[in-house]
């Protein structure tokens, strides 16, 4: 089937898709801010007019974004779908738009990243954002039982290295014009995210330190906690183009919707290697700095 072409006023066609007026960018930043609110509260236990706010503004701005990401991903699929408008040129400003977004989180991880070096690589000096002395001068502080990377860690690099190997058959099996394949991986890529997402409560729940109890908790958590929201988005996203995979919406020549997904979550699995590697293995067995004396 042909492209659509869009037309201007003056008649003349071309290429390019003009997107209509849309609320739903408003409604993402209003959402965003009320997810981001809810937590900075439920972190500094917040309390409204002598009512805590406790996890409940967390969840109303988590089910604030889910549904714009609802409504919105159902008008862009209007868009691809029913409409065709996302032609072939149209799309080169999407895959530059996914890039962007992509390189943007990759400079969320580094600022995490970076907090997490100046900790645990300077322990054994005064710096801003620890004592030395509440270190010991060695990372991992001594006074946390910390997790053994090959033991749960190692299995969750597992189960996501997996998982990137079934997107990667999706992607193939779309290519090749094999749409039962393609539900078949997909289906699998996203059991595979669901159970890293209970693994990592569990991790969680069975920790034996708390996020305020200092700078390494605080920069473990918030490292691999972003990350685990990351896997969740990517595993709703993934589950979407399982859904459009049912109705057929991916075919050999269109199927935008699922490589982004699928950049997200190759995106999602390097980001983890290096939490890996940095803060389970290097950071909780090797780390630095020799204790001070007593």
């Amino acid at each position: 089937m042909s492209e659509k072409i869009e037309f201007t006023t003056t008649g003349k066609p071309h290429p390019y898709h003009i997107v209509r007026p849309s609320i739903w960018p408003l409604c993402g930043a209003a959402a965003g801010v009320l997810l981001a609110s809810g937590a900075v509260m439920y972190m500094h236990e917040v309390s409204l007019g002598g009512f805590a706010v406790g996890l409940k503004g967390v969840i109303l701005g988590l089910l604030s974004v889910l549904a714009v990401m609802f409504f919105w991903w159902k008008d862009i699929v209007h868009e691809s779908v029913i409409e065709r408008a996302h032609t072939k040129i149209a799309e080169i400003g999407l895959r530059y738009g996914m890039a962007l977004f992509i390189a943007s989180e990759v400079m969320f991880f580094v600022a995490f990243f970076w907090a997490f070096f100046d900790a645990s690589l300077y322990a054994g000096q005064e710096n801003m954002f620890l004592r030395k002395e509440y270190t010991q001068g060695v990372w991992p502080p001594p006074q946390f039982h910390v997790i053994p990377p090959f033991e749960l860690p190692f299995m969750m690099t597992m189960i996501l290295l997996l998982s990137g190997c079934t997107v990667t058959w999706a992607h193939h099996a779309i290519l090749e014009g094999d749409n039962k394949n393609a539900i078949k991986a997909l289906g699998v890529t996203v059991t595979l995210g669901f159970v890293f997402l209970c693994f990592q409560v569990y991790e969680y729940v069975h920790a034996h330190f708390g996020f305020t109890e200092g700078v390494y908790p605080s920069t473990f958590f918030m490292a691999t906690g972003f990350h685990g929201f990351h896997v969740f988005v990517g595993t709703v996203f993934l589950f979407v183009c399982w859904l459009r995979a049912k109705k057929g919406h991916f075919t050999q020549e269109r199927h935008f919707g699922f490589e982004a997904a699928a950049w997200y979550w190759h995106f999602v699995d390097v980001v983890w290697l290096f939490l890996f590697v940095a803060i389970y293995w290097w950071g909780n067995t090797i780390g630095t700095g020799t204790p001070l004396p007593h």
